[in-house]
């Protein structure tokens, strides 16, 4: 519990040692001394943090975990165990269970379950029963019960005039929906973007337009009701436009990327790896690109993992029949680091926008804060493998390489750990 760190870079704009390279002291899970060299009283462990950077607590705004019902996807522990690996002390997990996260039994059943673990659970609550977006679910007790905002768990609402009434419902209690950017009439049965590179590979594809009129719709009824509105999961150049005149606009919106939509791209596609096959469909460069600009900008406002995990026989398959997603939450990141991001920008859009847009508290490396950090080596090498991979799953295209940006401890919740 009592622990020394020797020689960090402390990273967080809300410190006054923001930038400086310090000894930390924490003692029974709060910090006790910042300085530029602290003594070794002997009876704490010693952590050196040369190269190193100390910034506050990641939290993860987009994953999936599968307890209740689908824990041989993952479960709470094995969730919360990558997540920590990755640097998160806080993760938000959609509601796509069995049963479905819609009413406040399943959102203490979640809370019980993550009681006391280093990582904090936050339930994602569905916007409609069943996620079948046709009568809304029970989200004011799922609020009161705990769940920090609703979604659909990345399907689209595609009825105008539910999303419209679940807009305003939700705003009678300050509750913020999570969209996904998808119009299925456009998308249809589509897997991948809509290119000239796919178009060569012989599979029919996803539109921008399919991901930016959904976009502009969810745009125009937040501005109609004046509510706050998240978009996640965006991944093409348009959107980014779209949200950036919105916000200009003064429409309260929200949004975050996936980490693996700065640095993959739909050339990747060419071997059918199904382990590539993801929703957002992997985009191009330009959108890439436009993506990291959003970024650096302030128009995109959080990174997440989008973690999905899923067994073998969900993946191993041929690509048009696999499921979607990855396991991300070891490699977030690794890839925002190969993606160009600085650290200052990291830790933003890792540790700090995500928890002032759910209206948590954002901890500060201060003496006398509860001590909520990660320490993590921007230049340290490491390799994703079956020995390193914490998650119950192993679908990423990331596995059996070796990665630059490793997370060396987190500490939450009086509880540490050292990778």
């Amino acid at each position: 519990m009592n622990l020394l760190i020797k020689g960090i870079t402390i990273a967080d704009p809300n410190s006054v040692f923001n930038g400086k390279t310090c000894d930390v002291s924490v003692e029974k899970g709060i910090i006790k001394a910042i300085a530029s060299k602290l003594e070794n009283s002997g009876t704490v462990e010693v952590y050196d943090g040369k190269g190193a950077i100390l910034s506050p607590g990641f939290f993860d705004l987009n994953c999936v975990l599968g307890d209740p019902g689908l824990e041989t996807k993952e479960d709470i522990h094995t969730g919360t165990a990558a997540a920590a690996a990755g640097g998160f002390t806080g993760i938000a997990i959609m509601p796509n269970t069995k049963p479905v996260v819609q009413s406040k039994g399943e959102v203490a059943y979640i809370l019980n379950r993550a009681k006391g673990d280093l990582v904090d659970v936050k339930p994602i609550g569905a916007i409609s029963q069943h996620l079948e977006g046709k009568e809304l679910a029970e989200m004011f007790d799922m609020k009161q019960a705990g769940a920090v905002a609703f979604a659909e768990a990345g399907k689209a609402i595609a009825d105008d005039g539910f999303m419209s009434r679940a807009l305003q419902y939700a705003l009678g209690f300050n509750g913020l929906l999570f969209t996904h950017p998808e119009n299925k009439a456009l998308a249809g049965k589509a897997q991948v973007n809509e290119s000239k590179t796919t178009i060569l590979l012989g599979m029919k594809g996803i539109p921008a337009l399919a991901e930016e009129l959904q976009v502009s719709r969810d745009i125009f009824l937040a501005q109609y009701h004046n509510a706050p509105l998240h978009i996640s999961n965006i991944s093409t150049a348009g959107a980014v436009a779209l949200i950036k005149k919105a916000k200009k606009d003064g429409v309260k919106v929200t949004c975050d990327v996936a980490a693996h939509q700065l640095v993959f791209t739909e050339e990747l596609l060419n071997d059918f790896d199904s382990n590539y096959k993801v929703k957002p469909p992997l985009r191009s460069k330009a959108d890439n690109k436009a993506l990291i600009a959003g970024l650096k900008d302030g128009t995109i406002d959080a990174v997440s993992s989008q973690h999905r995990p899923h067994e073998i026989e969900f993946k191993n398959v041929e690509f048009e029949i696999a499921s979607y997603g990855i396991i991300a939450l070891q490699t977030v990141l690794p890839l925002l680091l190969q993606a160009g991001l600085d650290t200052a920008l990291i830790v933003d859009k890792l540790a700090i926008a995500p928890r002032t847009l759910l209206k948590l508290e954002v901890p500060q490396i201060e003496v006398g804060q509860a001590a909520n950090f990660t320490v993590f080596n921007p230049t340290q090498e490491w390799r994703f493998d079956s020995e390193t991979n914490q998650s119950k799953s192993a679908n990423s295209p990331l596995f059996n390489t070796t990665l630059k940006g490793k997370v060396g401890l987190v500490y939450n919740n009086k509880q540490y750990k050292i990778y």
